[in-house]
């Protein structure tokens, strides 16, 4: 959390001591930052697949959630004294197979699995912790079938993969 923070805080021009650089943060790694203000969503940005370093991964999904989530305005200094910070950090994905949409919602599970769907150019993603809104397969699907931009009940050229997180909070 507090590398997320201080990268917010360093980009807002907010004096910052040396941020935390234990060495598991030099690994390749992915993760997502989400920001709450207030109990809602103000912003998060991530990255699936592991190409960077974990530190440098977070720093950079943190300023990019806080000042370039194309659905929220920039994080002001004010909003930055209250907003709640979350980083996600993910397993490597992992390739779900299935012979129809049921036994896909099958194989899906509920508060561990964060999702990505592929279907040609068209892909979307939810972390677990989306599962609170969504609590069963069928609601989650059908949300992240719309995040991806495709009618609910598309399921021709489907792709689905699975992953885990370790989540830290403030």
């Amino acid at each position: 959390m507090a590398v997320a923070r201080d990268a917010i805080g360093r980009a807002l021009g907010r004096p910052t001591g040396p941020p935390p650089s234990p060495s598991w943060l030099k690994q390749k790694g992915a993760s997502f930052v989400t920001l709450n203000l207030d109990g809602d969503l103000r912003g998060c940005i991530g990255s699936l697949e592991a190409h960077r370093p974990l530190g440098q991964d977070v720093r950079e999904n943190a300023v990019a959630a806080a000042f370039h989530d194309p659905r929220f305005r920039p994080l002001s200094a004010t909003e930055f004294e209250r907003v709640q910070v979350e980083v996600s950090v993910l397993s490597a994905p992992e390739p779900v197979s299935f012979t129809s949409r049921t036994d896909a919602l099958e194989q899906l599970r509920p508060g561990i699995d964060g999702v990505i769907l592929r279907s040609g150019w068209h892909r979307a993603t939810f972390l677990p912790q989306v599962w609170d809104q969504l609590p069963t397969p069928e609601e989650f699907v059908t949300h992240l079938m719309a995040k991806a931009g495709l009618p609910p009940d598309h399921w021709q050229d489907v792709e689905i993969q699975r992953y885990k997180v370790e989540a830290f909070h403030e």
